[in-house]
Order: structure tokens, then sequence, then C-alpha cells
């Protein structure tokens, strides 16, 4: 069990990211990445986040003294991820990072062919949908949702518009090129959760450690990183305003739904019998590259 929400997102992101990365709908939990980090890396080791939306990984990887590169399919979120790093350095992170604008489905023609077979640690989440909570402010009915969508709907690309099923075939792409780039031993991280879509369950955990088989990596671990803190022996709830009103919602029902008070964490491995070569070297800037 991870305890990563002693403390609430908002708390853990407030001068250590730049503002506008409230923006992103599903951002990771800065303590779920650093205790990756932790569990999972050396200083100087290279951390790998292809799908890296505002640069949480990047951010934490630096400020722990690794270095990381990113790939991020929208430019919004590259531009915030870019500018989060330059912060991290103001601050006196040490590690270098870069991110790269594109899909991460063609992750091997997007990254330096110098990096395969030297990343230690890859820390990722998919997507959970083209929408998500967002945030709230007060509207004329009630109350009125914004930043709650990946882009404008236009652009259909992004993983977040596929079903369960092509969400899982892209992942396992993503996590095909991942293999690639790891050192033999190399890990991979994957917090997912499970959702309800008109009353039924979707197994996302399930699907991401099907995708991560197909791409060759074999699971080793499956923790909870928890979304809730830890206060006497008890759990504090941190509930967004939407899981609360839909958990309200449904035990008014008749329903009997529980807060999620955790996310899973998949860990994957590559094998030692694996090779790969290549060399650092200069090919991390701090900047995006499109």
């Amino acid at each position: 069990m991870w305890a990563t929400a002693q403390s609430t997102g908002p708390v853990q992101r407030r001068g250590r990211y730049v503002r506008e990365s409230v923006q992103h709908p599903a951002r990771m939990l800065p303590a779920i990445a650093a205790h990756a980090l932790t569990a999972y890396t050396q200083p100087g080791d290279l951390v790998l986040d292809p799908m890296c939306g505002i640069g949480t990984t990047l951010v934490e990887a630096i400020h722990a003294g690794r270095d990381a590169i990113g790939v991020e399919y929208e430019s919004r979120w590259s531009d915030i991820a870019d500018a989060n790093i330059k912060h991290a350095h103001t601050q006196g992170a040490t590690g270098r990072a870069g991110v790269i604008r594109g899909d991460a489905t063609s992750l091997l023609s997007l990254v330096p062919g110098a990096l395969a077979g030297q990343v230690a640690l890859v820390v990722t989440s998919p997507p959970y949908g083209p929408t998500v909570h967002g945030l709230v402010r007060p509207g004329a009915d009630g109350v009125a949702k914004f930043d709650n969508a990946y882009n404008d709907g236009t652009d259909r690309g992004n993983l977040a518009y596929r079903d369960l099923t092509g969400l899982a075939d892209g992942f396992a792409q993503i996590l095909a090129g991942c293999h690639t780039l790891l050192r033999p031993g190399g890990v991979v991280v994957v917090t997912a959760r499970p959702w309800r879509k008109h009353g039924e369950l979707v197994d996302l955990p399930s699907a991401v450690i099907g995708a991560g088989i197909r791409a060759g990596l074999t699971p080793v671990d499956r923790c909870v990183a928890l979304l809730a803190a830890v206060r006497d022996g008890g759990l504090v709830a941190r509930p967004s305003f939407f899981q609360l009103q839909a958990v309200r919602k449904a035990r008014a029902a008749g329903t009997p739904m529980h807060l999620i008070a955790h996310e899973d964490v998949l860990v994957f491995i590559k094998s030692q019998t694996d090779s790969g070569s290549g060399n650092l070297k200069d090919t991390l800037g701090g900047g995006v590259v499109a």
C-alpha cells in the first residue's frame, strides 16, 4: 500500500507546478510518481512517461535527481509540461528532462534511437475517457463543469476517444515501444482504476494487465496507491465533487456504491535476458520537441 494522499492533490502541486497545470482533466498525484521513483530507481537513472500530460512524472523525476523524457499527444499539455520542467529547474531540480510532442503509439519513431535499452522506469496512466470529472464552478443551473475534456472533440486521435478494446490495443502498442526502450530488468508502473458506465463496471486494470503481457512485459506486482489519507488508523476520503454526488445518487437508488479510495498500481518488468543498446549522452535537452 502506498500512502500517497496524506495531503490533497492541490497541496502537493502548490508552488511546485505552474498554475495552468490544473487545466488538465486527469492529473496523476505527484506523490504516486515520487513513490514509484523512490521504489524502482536510483539517482541518475532515466525515466519515461509516454503519456506525460502536464509532466508530473518528469517533474518528480528531476527533483529526485533522475533524468526523464516524456511524450504527449496534445500540444496544450506538452507546453504546460515544458513550463513545469523549467519551473522545477528554478527550484533547484538537478535532473534533465525533455518533452516530445507526438502519438506514443508510434513511440519508437519519436524517441531517439540512442535511448533503446536505457530506460530504468516507465511511469504512466492511460486515459479514462474523453471527459472526466474536471473542475466545477457555480452556474445558472447549480454547478457547471470546466477543464473536464482532453480537447474540444475535433481530434479523435487521442486514446481517450477509443472504447475499452481500442484503448487497450493502443496502450499495448505504447507498452511494446516501452519494452524496447527499457533496460533489462527495467520496470513499468501503470496507475489505473475501474469506473462505471451506465451502471456497469469497466475493468481498466485488467485490460492494462493484458496489454502489458501482449507487449512482452511480465506483471510482477499489484499495489494500492491511496487516494485517501491515513489518520489514526482509518482512512479520510478525498472524493471529488462528482464522485461524491454519484455515490449519493446511487445509494438513494438502492445501489450500495462506495467512494473510490485508491488507484491500482500495476507493476511490470522487462526480462533480464532481454538486451538493449545505446547511450544517453545529450539526447535530453529540457524543451518540447515537435
